[in-house]
């Protein structure tokens, strides 16, 4: 892949400066989590492993290597076996490895979510198509577990108010990456109930589209994955 000795030597070419990659990359090195949650929950922080960083560093070069505005698409926060792993939001590592063709030495679980997800993509014409218009990530782009299990960040009202001065924060520094205004997609109903909040607060986009969450259709409405595949499909053509 071009520019591997470098992305391998962990830089970004000095031509890629300011790309929307490098603010990507510099962004998620550099994520620093609150320090302490309410028991029992626990935050997943990928950013920290050498193979998540490398693979970080060949996402966002491969498929971000520009100056271009993008459509942002916001989930609640990434799952255990989705981007608590890969680090990039709603992929899995098989997904990474078949349909982004970024190979990893990660355990080959399947997450729902990225499964349904890269349906999409792919009905929508594959990731490099995809991603060129489009950027994914969370309105808390950490991990949270309870129990050893997915936990959302407004399932307590404490845990949420400990987390909101960095879920603003990150919010903002995302949209630096090269957001365009028009309108922003949020993955889940609750979810956008927040976006919504926080959006009021920081004006940073004019529209808030609302789509039900790959983790819900794929656990309730599995058997009409086909009709939620055209629901996100109207959005993104």
């Amino acid at each position: 892949m071009k520019n591997s000795h470098q992305i391998k030597s962990g830089k970004i070419p000095r031509n890629e400066e300011d790309t929307f990659a490098e603010r990507a990359v510099n962004f998620f090195f550099n994520l620093i989590p609150a320090r302490k949650l309410i028991s029992p929950v626990k935050i997943m922080n990928p950013y920290k492993s050498k193979e998540v960083r490398e693979v970080i560093k060949e996402f966002f070069v491969k498929f971000y290597n520009d100056k271009n505005e993008r459509i942002f698409i916001l989930g609640i926060n990434p799952g255990r076996f989705g981007g608590g792993i890969t680090g990039i939001s709603f992929t899995d590592p098989i997904r990474l490895e078949e349909n982004c063709g970024i190979k990893n030495s990660f355990e080959k679980k399947p997450e729902l979510s990225s499964k349904f997800f890269y349906e999409v993509i792919n009905a929508y014409g594959g990731a490099a198509k995809f991603y060129s218009r489009y950027y994914v990530s969370a309105l808390y782009p950490l991990a949270l577990i309870k129990n050893g299990k997915n936990y959302n960040y407004y399932e307590s009202k404490k845990l949420f108010n400990q987390l909101k001065t960095d879920i603003k924060l990150f919010l903002q520094k995302q949209f630096q990456f090269g957001a365009k205004k028009n309108y922003v997609i949020s993955l889940g109903r609750k979810n956008a109930e927040f976006l919504r909040t926080f959006n009021n607060e920081l004006s940073l986009f004019n529209k808030i589209i609302t789509l039900d969450h790959p983790r819900y259709i794929m656990q309730y409405k599995m058997k009409s994955a086909e009709f939620y595949i055209s629901e996100y499909l109207k959005f993104l053509q």
